[in-house]
């Protein structure tokens, strides 16, 4: 019978069904204890002072850039401003910026693996003819895959940036032996159901920041007064409390700020607690997974640059590129995997030349960005997933040396 392999998986043990069901008893089921805990535990693994929870990995990029804009101590963050990011990833990244009013300028990347390359980010700003229109880096660690974090850090400090590091594909990827997300100003995780941690719809902003923490506890709550976590005005009274003895104003119905919705559940915090317990298991089987891959399809590397191996990666994913000379093209090569049960994606279109919502960027960007088209054209990943077993990769293997046989 035909295997199906899919590029995400998530099983639900008793483990899940029991802290599910701890939830449910509580009668608390909006943020509470599991989000508070989630928090906690979440900032303690990434090596950060704090950690909030929001309700998807958008969101907290939503989320973080709107706190860079409200807090005072960055004038250059403001409306308008440049965001110099990768034009070579998931559309959120790039939407986040658009919709806080900000504009993105991208950067080529690497052809072997996918991130931004810092000498490019150097060489727009040196040809710039006003750098002070730039005010954050907001990188990407796409795939698992961490950014050259030093050079980057390098050139935020020669210029005055800030960096924000877009940790969404990257839970427990490390450089140089500290896990990414702690080694800039601020960074973003989602939690979506295809990625290391899995928990449906959830996203988090990790800081070592206390103010840039203030401020997204009120965002995320619609820009309130209050940002306590669960506000102490339950039980009678809370500090933002108005002083005045004839008010009757309750400070979680006054709003100081424009904020968003961006409260998470009980549910997806509880799922996520669960995982956190076996995050380094998950990593190891994942990278098990693709070294096995790599040892397997090493014979096609006259056709397929396979994903470079590395310990520091918690890889989401494992990315192919066919190279110049495949003799099959993208969409050949997946239909054919499709119809021997292995799923596949392609890779991110470049989104200001192949993203149609991005069109009006499209003549600036036109053969400026030469790798990241060329990936947005010929790149495409299939799972590693820790659900999968040897048997399946073994099965993979067998079905790219029947697909290239076939069709050599």
């Amino acid at each position: 019978m035909k295997q199906r392999i899919t590029v995400g998986d998530i099983r639900i043990g008793q483990e899940e069904k029991d802290i599910i069901l701890e939830v449910l008893e509580s009668n608390r089921i909006s943020e509470d204890k599991k989000v508070f805990e989630f928090e906690k535990e979440w900032a303690k693994f990434i090596g950060t002072k704090y950690c909030i929870l929001v309700n998807s990995g958008t969101s907290a990029l939503i989320a973080g850039l709107t706190a860079l804009l409200y807090d005072k101590r960055f004038p250059r963050v403001k409306k308008g401003t440049k965001v110099i990011t990768t034009p070579s990833t998931y559309i959120a990244t790039s939407n986040a910026i658009k919709l806080v009013g900000m504009e993105p300028a991208y950067v080529d990347v690497d052809p072997l693996n996918f991130l931004m390359l810092p000498e490019q980010i150097e060489k727009l700003l040196e040809e710039s003819d006003n750098p002070d229109e730039y005010s954050i880096i907001l990188l990407v660690h796409l795939m698992g895959y961490p950014c050259n974090m030093d050079r980057v850090n390098a050139i935020a400090k020669q210029y005055n940036l800030l960096v924000f590091e877009d940790a969404s594909e990257a839970h427990g990827s490390k450089y140089r032996n500290k896990i990414v997300g702690s080694l800039s100003t601020l960074a973003s995780y989602s939690f979506y159901i295809a990625h290391n941690i899995q928990a449906g719809e959830m996203g988090a902003v990790v800081t070592n920041d206390s103010e840039i923490t203030r401020l997204i506890k009120k965002i995320k709550a619609n820009g309130r007064v209050c940002d306590c976590p669960i506000c102490t005005r339950r039980s009678g009274y809370c500090k933002y409390e108005d002083k005045n003895p004839n008010s009757d104003n309750d400070p979680r119905f006054l709003h100081d700020m424009i904020g968003y919705n961006f409260k998470t559940m009980e549910f997806q915090a509880a799922l996520g607690l669960v995982q956190i317990k076996k995050i380094n298991k998950i990593i190891k089987k994942r990278q098990k997974n693709v070294k096995l891959l790599n040892e397997g399809l090493e014979k096609f590397n006259n056709i397929l640059q396979l994903p470079a191996y590395s310990e520091d990666v918690s890889y989401l994913a494992y990315p192919i590129i066919l190279k110049y000379n495949s003799t099959i093209n993208r969409k050949n090569l997946r239909q054919k995997l499709e119809e021997n049960g292995i799923e596949s994606r392609a890779f991110f279109p470049c989104i200001p030349t192949q993203q149609p919502a991005y069109n009006y960027l499209k003549n600036i960007y036109n053969n400026k960005l030469p790798n990241a088209e060329y990936l947005g054209k010929n790149a495409f990943y299939i799972g590693c997933h820790q659900y999968l077993t040897d048997k399946n990769i073994a099965y993979i293997i067998e079905t790219f040396e029947k697909i290239f046989k076939e069709t050599a």
